[in-house]
């Protein structure tokens, strides 16, 4: 019956169910249950267990069961189900009865060591029969956390210990009962929080317990994760796209828990690091007197740490590099051990604090850096900034850089301590922090970022360490930039400054491919090249950040060869046609794939090997400056002298036959080693590179003689020529008796040999490009096309009837102008007609065209050149002569209908056929000097320019520049001397007068400035062509020549290029007589360094020629200068002056001078003081005075070169003409006895020699008013 409503009800207290369960589960000895009812018993009661609820259970009904679960029939049973349900049955006991478990503490540590020896390890094998009671213990130690009653029990650090090495060798795998079978996610989660809870609950864990947690982190140190385990090759990709499990389940471990595994991490490092290096981390500054080489004999220097001891160090400082990137916090403590490490005495324990910070800052853990980027500049499709696909990522993800929080701001005093490293004393310091520091700014900082300020920081730093006074160190910076990105270069490294920005990373980085260290300079031009090949392909669309910050590099690497040094000879071929040209670009693969937008080339259209690499080839000469180009085509320029001299040692190999010959063995052997020392003596090992040829000659490899033919022949086309290449390198490689180098050796030659560059299959390319214009590289293509028919007419010859034909399509008329592009083209083939066998139609239509561009071509270089090319390739000269000259005489009016173009017809005629020429004589003088030359049309403005380029030259100016050179070419082809000396006297007198007079011919004084300075350098400079005749040269009197050795100092810039320039070309031809050498040292105050720097190294490489050939021109020429500094309008006897001129003496010294041939120049010095001076009306005193000046500053400069100069044993001639014998022996008695240098000058020669090297001051010589 229900309760009425309202009344009152007395509540019942719930009655606590209990163990139902009440059959026995222990026995007697003896008399045991059996086994299959006693798993019945255990299942039922673990069965019951499972569902009793704690709150409703009365605990006190577990009494009797939790004292026979706790009995060692129990615990210790021999079966594995019986172990397994007592388990069960437990976990359920201490789950029902929490937080008060019924056991004493001898039976908890019973049942934990049942857990944990039996149960727990059981996981390993998730086949085993009772796999769910034993989840089933793990679970509810988990859940319930009755693991936490492990820190109760007395002395249960070995059953700790047990756990964490048992839980994480089943999660790794390495567990004796693992069978490999995968271990379920659940298994992981809930042993990693059995560890979180027990490291969280317990008061102190043992030392071993946290050392099995810190050592899961070595596990990121190699592939797999499993220990002891050989990564498998083919499969890392696979193995490490996820972290290890155990790695994950201590990473876990640290984040869930950082307060306290800091403190136990910090006690761990204490023990390894501060026991280690204890004494050796007191600090006394930056740089220290002990701060020495690891292997100095200094007693001073503590011992530091031993072998084994770094060992130990090293490990734990990888494992500091892994927890970074794991758990950050728990780092706190240790980091200022770090730091205390930076300032240690030792520099290995400061090395290793350097490196492991450095790492840390990058995120870079255990498995080290990742791997270099991706730069090939030989890939095709090139790179491209603005690709929309991201570059590939590292798939290994424990050598993926990775930061957990910017280092920089969690420890700003430890980075700065870091930072702080770049001064370190110690050069091997220093380079790990410029290793360093190059991982931190290509990861980012670990992925975190940098801040402006730090990566400005520590871009300066590496710029710094680029310029380093250590060699490792630099080698080191150098290394660092190799490991940049193309975007990394151009994000990070170019905003400090372009290749060609003094000062900045990247110029710095350009610096080191000339650094006075070998090892430098390979690495510097490898990776200066690399970074330009790879950014070839933005630079050739166009991207105008790229190609200002990287465009200069061509430059760069080429300016080396100026250095005249073979070892860099041979570094600027492998960097030329390995990085910048690469052989095997683009690779044959390309033709698999879809050209797409990203060709720099073909656009969208078919793959054309030929036209990509021809691209490429045409791309680095467009980047170059005009004096690099010229290094570019002299490396070109050498292929025909290289190819015949190698075609000859074939020869010589196949008559040597290994060995093996029958008739003039010696003869053989003697022609052999004549090919073998040319060879030998221009490469930088001369005595490894004749012991290499040697031997390739003993081989006797007939197919590689074959395969060296197909490369040199000029039949071949690039494939063959690479495939050859290959072949060869593989026969030598695989040759049993040929030496390891020598490889090395042949390369060079094959380089410099083999047609590369200039090849028949570049050639039609080329030939395109120069008609288009297409990619801008029109230009480009016409001066590659020039050096092709001047230095290669057999490669030309393919492209000579095209060429023709294009130019019949352009012939210009009296009333249709030619294209501006003709003229390049007529300039090739004109340099192609120079050659004998050249195959120049001769047909009359030909004919016609050529005739026309002699009457109307322009500019009027196209006339010039269509008249050489006439003039070589038809067999009626002297009608078309005579025909043209008519023409172009006939009427002839400054400003009529081209007149400038009959100008250079009738200049080109003169000097090619001088005999037809003779006839019109008369008229072409008129027209030269009356109409042209002694006439000023253009007015003259107050303060008009003193230099217009070639471009802007008026016509004016144009005209009587083909005047001047119309009068000279009268004169050059003039053989006979009575003739000849008859001429000279008026065209000699035309070019003095404008050398003297400043380039002014008018009586009234009104020609423009730019107009005289043009003039000058014109009449200098044919002055110089006619004196490459010994008869005109000889009729140049010592005055006149003094003269025109004062135009190399000029006061326009342009002017002392122009004439240095070409008297550089006639001397390097051997045109000129021994006298124009003193002239180069009248540069000695050139201000604009850059070009003075060049006119030494071009001296000092002349020097080295003639020295090699036996050749003293050099010194021989020294009374010579003298003589012209003693006719210096700037002479004067005050010691101020005098100064002045010793510079000039030291100039010629420091750059001709070397012990062996000092004796000799002071012997000619000492000379002069024997003659007198022979020129009319001069003062012998002035050449006496620079005689003791010359003689007190060799000795100066053999004192300060610590030279020792021995008397020349010889006597030595003075020059015929500038000084003549002295009257008496009295009077060469008092000269030599008398000093004629001031007193006060000695003090004043010891600061010229000793600032030397020093950058001098300008002085040129004033224009005259």
């Amino acid at each position: 019956m229900a309760p009425r409503r309202g009344a009152d009800i007395e509540p019942e207290e719930p009655q606590l169910g209990g163990l139902v369960f009440n059959e026995p589960l222990s026995w007697r000895a003896g008399k045991p249950i059996p086994t299959g009812e006693l798993l019945r018993r255990l299942d039922t009661l673990a069965t019951e267990l499972r569902e009793m609820d704690q709150e409703e259970t009365d605990k006190d009904s577990l009494t009797n069961v939790a004292k026979e679960l706790a009995g060692q029939n129990l615990l210790g049973h021999k079966d594995k189900g019986v172990r397994a349900f007592t388990a069960c049955c437990l976990v359920d006991v201490l789950k029902i009865c929490a937080p008060d478990a019924p056991f004493t503490p001898t039976q908890l540590k019973d049942i934990f060591t049942l857990f944990i020896t039996s149960t727990l390890p059981a996981l390993s094998d998730p086949s085993h029969a009772y796999n769910t009671q034993h989840k089933y213990v793990l679970v509810s130690l988990a859940e319930v956390k009755s693991i936490v009653l492990l820190c109760d029990i007395p002395n249960s650090d070995p059953l700790i210990i047990h756990l964490f090495t048992n839980f994480f060798d089943t999660i790794s795998g390495s567990s004796k009962s693992s069978t490999g079978e995968e271990i379920s996610r659940d298994v992981q989660y809930n042993m990693t929080q059995i560890l979180v809870t027990l490291v969280d609950e317990a008061q102190s864990l043992p030392a071993e317990a946290v050392d099995v947690i810190v050592a899961q982190f070595l596990r990121a140190s190699t592939p797999g994760g499993k220990k002891g385990e050989a990564p498998d090759e083919k499969q890392s990709t696979l193995l490490l796209k996820e972290l290890p499990e155990a790695y994950n389940m201590a990473k876990t471990i640290c984040n869930a828990c950082p307060e306290k595994m800091a403190r136990y991490i910090s006690q761990y490092f204490n023990d390894v690091i501060m026991d280690v290096s204890g004494d050796a981390t007191k600090t006394n500054g930056h740089r220290r007197k002990s701060d020495v080489a690891p292997d100095s004999d200094d007693e001073d220097v503590p011992s530091g740490p031993t072998e084994s001891d770094m060992i130990e160090l090293r490990k734990a400082h990888k494992l500091l590099r892994e927890l970074w990137r794991a758990s950050a916090p728990v780092l706190q403590n240790v980091i200022p051990q770090l730091e205390a490490e930076l300032s240690a005495e030792n520099i290995q324990l400061r090395l290793l604090a350097t490196e492991t910070l450095g790492d840390i800052i990058s995120g870079i853990g255990a498995a080290g850096p990742p791997p270099p980027p991706i730069m090939d500049p030989a890939a095709y499709p090139p790179a491209k900034l603005d690709d929309s696909s991201p570059p590939p990522a590292n798939e290994n993800i424990l050598t993926t850089p990775s930061s957990p929080q910017s280092f920089a701001q969690t420890h700003p005093g430890v980075y700065q301590s870091f930072m702080g490293r770049k001064n370190d004393k110690s050069a091997v310091i220093r380079a790990g922090w410029t290793t360093a520091i190059g991982r931190i700014l290509v990861t980012s900082g670990g992925g975190i970022g940098l801040s402006s300020h730090e990566e400005s920081a520590l871009v300066k730093g590496l710029g710094e360490k680029l310029s380093d006074a250590d060699e490792k160190v630099r080698l080191a910076a150098v290394k660092a930039v190799g490991e940049f990105s193309f975007r990394d270069v151009i994000a990070k490294l170019a905003p400090n400054g372009s290749v060609s920005k003094s000062g900045s990373v990247l110029c710095t980085l350009a610096d080191r491919a000339r650094d006075r260290k070998h090892a430098v300079r390979i690495e510097g031009m490898t990776t200066l090249g690399r970074i330009w090949g790879v950014a070839a392909g933005e630079i050739a669309a166009g991207n105008e950040a790229v190609n200002d910050a990287l465009g200069g590099i061509p430059t760069k690497i080429f300016d080396a060869f100026y250095a005249n040094d073979k070892d860099l000879n041979v570094l600027l071929d492998h960097v030329m046609f390995e990085q910048l040209i690469p052989l095997g670009y683009p690779p044959a693969k390309a033709k698999g794939k879809a050209v797409n937008g990203d060709s720099q080339v073909n656009g969208d259209g078919p793959f054309d090997a030929d036209k990509i690499r021809t691209e490429r080839i045409l791309l680095v000469v467009k980047c170059l400056d005009a004096k690099s180009r010229k290094a570019f085509f002299a490396l070109q320029g050498r292929q025909p002298t290289f190819s015949k001299v190698l075609e000859q040692f074939l020869k010589r190999c196949e008559e040597f036959n290994g060995g093996v010959m029958e008739e003039d063995s010696q003869g053989i052997k003697n022609k052999l080693d004549t090919c073998v020392k040319w060879f030998a003596d221009l490469l930088p090992d001369p005595l490894r590179s004749i012991h290499d040829l040697h031997k390739y000659a003993k081989l006797h490899d007939r197919r590689s003689y074959q395969l060296l033919r197909f490369m040199i022949a000029p039949a071949s086309d690039f494939n063959t020529v690479y495939k050859a290449f290959k072949e060869f390198q593989k026969r030598i490689q695989s040759a049993a008796g040929a030496p390891a180098g020598l490889l090395d050796t042949f390369i060079p030659i094959i380089y410099r040999s083999a047609h590369l560059v200039y090849n028949r299959s570049h050639q039609p390319v080329i030939l395109q490009y120069a008609r288009t214009d297409d990619k801008e590289l029109g230009a480009t293509a016409h001066m590659v096309m020039q050096e092709i028919s001047d230095k290669h007419p057999l490669i030309f010859e393919a492209s000579v009837n095209e060429l023709c034909k294009s130019l019949q399509e352009q012939a210009p008329s009296e009333k249709k102008p030619n294209l501006p592009g003709s003229v390049d083209t007529l300039k090739a083939l004109a340099s192609f007609a120079k050659s004998p066998q050249n195959k120049i139609p001769k047909d009359r239509k030909f004919v016609s065209t050529l005739l026309g561009f002699a009457k109307y071509g322009t500019p009027p270089k196209a006339a010039k050149y269509a008249v050489s090319i006439l003039m070589s390739s038809t067999d009626r000269k002297e009608m078309h002569t005579k025909d043209l000259l008519d023409y172009a005489t006939r009427d002839w009016e400054y400003g009529g209908d081209h007149y400038l173009t009959k100008l250079a017809t009738i200049c080109q005629l003169t000097l090619l056929d001088p005999k037809t020429s003779e006839d019109s004589s008369d008229e072409i003088l008129d027209i030269t000097t009356q109409q042209i030359l002694l006439r000023t049309r253009t007015p003259k403005f107050g303060e008009d320019e003193a230099w217009q380029s070639d471009e802007q030259l008026d016509e004016e100016l144009q005209a009587k520049c083909w005047a001047l050179k119309t009068l000279v070419n009268r004169l050059r082809t003039t053989t006979d001397p009575e003739t000849a000396k008859k001429l000279a006297i008026p065209v000699y007198k035309l070019l003095n007068a404008l050398i003297v007079k400043n380039g002014e011919l008018s009586k009234q004084a009104d020609t423009p400035s730019h107009h005289k300075s043009r003039l000058r350098l014109l009449a200098a400079q044919q002055m110089l062509k006619v004196c490459t005749n010994k008869m005109f040269d000889e009729f140049v009197s010592p005055v006149e020549f003094n003269r025109l050795s004062f135009v190399a100092q000029d006061a326009t810039p342009e002017v002392r290029r122009g004439f240095i320039e070409k008297l550089q070309k006639y001397i390097v031809k051997g045109k000129l007589s021994n006298r124009f050498l003193t002239i180069i040292f009248l540069t000695a105050f050139e201000p604009m360094n850059d070009f003075r720097t060049s006119i030494m190294t071009w001296i000092r490489s002349r020097v080295k020629v003639c020295h090699d050939a036996k050749n003293k021109v050099f010194e021989s020429v020294f009374p010579r200068l003298i003589h012209l500094l003693a006719h210096h309008p700037d002479y004067s006897p005050s010691p101020e002056e005098l100064q002045d001129h010793g510079r000039y003496l030291l100039y010629y010294v420091t750059t001709v001078a070397s012990e062996d041939n000092l004796a000799l120049i002071y012997k000619y010095a000492e000379r002069v003081k024997q003659a007198r001076d022979a020129l009319s009306g001069s003062d012998s005193e002035n050449i006496y005075v620079l005689s003791d000046l010359a003689q007190a500053l060799i000795k100066k400069w053999e004192e300060k070169r610590g030279w020792s100069m021995q008397t020349w044993p010889t006597k030595v001639g003075m020059p015929v003409g500038l000084f003549s014998g002295l009257p008496s022996h009295e009077v060469a008695q008092e000269i030599a006895e008398k000093n004629y240098l001031p007193e006060e000058m000695d003090n004043l020669l010891d600061d010229l020699v000793r600032n030397a090297d020093k950058k001098i001051r300008v002085r040129i010589l004033p224009s005259p008013s």
